[in-house]
């Protein structure tokens, strides 16, 4: 079979170590004699995984004192209502950059007093807003620091005088963050953290007990803290494959390696996008994603869509179309896409170009 090179959004490509890892403890975890997914949550050996996770993920991110990792089914659109659950007392503001964000601040109206501090769904989502003002009676600004659908990506870290909150479901890991800015930063791991199934959530502690609603007990987050994320039977294969690509992670040389390989992919592809004459990029070029690069066919060259696609799936190109509420072209350079898969997918551009310019 011809190489193939995957840029899908997630679930993503994984690094081939976690992979191997995974296959071979599907057949013996650790030495028990049993596949990690029929493994029982309460063994020492698995509990020696949930303990490597969490300082893994501490030691990656540089997680200060009075912050606890804990590991979450239902992905990240779960964590849109456990945020407002645990958090929202008076009113928040959420800033809108796309899908997701709009999702989330969905589920907060439906708890309280939410609303969009600022919006780019004016020109569908293809900038960051600026300039706005946060008011300092909040009780919390979200923010989704990456927007896979539309290729942008909020690449700093605001200084909020209320508690920040954030979905870096598509960017954690890919670059460094001062995680002292945030009251909770949340993730789901199909984007670059593991496989779908299981979401993080890295939370400061004493900003938990404030609301007085009533919380259900799978909603709050204090009991996932007191319980080391077993209150209820976690997802333990996706939590394995997640410590194994921390552990990739580490090997490659940690954040700001992976980040230095994630920031020249990146301008490898939006240089031939820019470059070749029959493609444009959508996003404003100062919020490009490093993650999600998302193009379109040149203006008169749209009826050349449908005939790329096939072209590049002819060369291995895997997971290139764009989500179909926007149509045109994605490709998401996580963390284990390598150079290699980027310049295939550029030498595929230019040799479509040269046949069709």
């Amino acid at each position: 079979m011809s190489k193939v090179h995957n840029f899908t959004a997630g679930p993503c490509v994984l690094p081939q170590a976690a992979i191997d890892a995974a296959i071979a403890a599907l057949k013996d975890f650790k030495g028990t004699g049993v596949p990690v997914i029929c493994i029982s949550h309460r063994t020492k050996e698995w509990e020696s995984v949930m303990n490597e996770c969490r300082a893994l993920w501490r030691e990656l991110l540089d997680i200060p004192e009075g912050y606890e990792v804990v590991f979450l089914g239902g992905g990240a659109s779960l964590q849109f209502l456990y945020v407002a659950m645990n958090f929202l007392e008076h009113k928040a503001a959420y800033l809108d950059t796309g899908v997701w964000a709009s999702k989330a601040l969905k589920e907060a109206k439906g708890l309280g007093e939410a609303y969009a501090i600022a919006s780019s769904k004016d020109k569908n989502y293809t900038y960051i807003p600026k300039g706005f003002e946060i008011p300092a009676d909040l009780d919390y600004l979200h923010v989704t620091t990456n927007n896979t659908i539309y290729g942008t990506e909020l690449k700093v870290d605001l200084d909020s005088p209320v508690p920040l909150i954030a979905d870096m479901s598509s960017d954690i890991l890919s670059r460094r963050v001062d995680v002292s800015k945030y009251t909770v930063i949340y993730a789901g791991a199909q984007k670059n953290a593991g496989p779908a199934g299981v979401a993080v959530a890295i939370i400061k502690k004493d900003a938990l007990g404030k609301v007085s609603r009533y919380l259900p007990t799978m909603l709050d987050y204090r009991t996932h803290i007191d319980k080391e994320s077993m209150f209820n039977t976690p997802p333990v294969f996706s939590i394995f494959v997640m410590n194994e690509t921390l552990k990739w992670l580490k090997a490659q040389g940690g954040i700001d390696a992976i980040h230095a390989r994630n920031v020249k992919k990146a301008e490898t592809l939006y240089a031939e996008i820019d470059r070749n004459s029959l493609f444009t990029g959508t996003a404003a070029k100062e919020d490009r994603s490093i993650m999600n690069i998302c193009f379109v066919m040149a203006p008169g060259k749209e009826d050349l869509a449908d005939e790329f696609f096939a072209f590049a799936k002819e060369r291995g190109m895997v997971g290139i179309k764009g989500h179909r509420s926007v149509g045109g072209f994605r490709a998401s350079v996580y963390n284990a896409c390598t150079q290699e898969d980027v310049d295939a997918l550029v030498a595929c551009m230019k040799e479509f170009e040269a046949l069709k310019a």
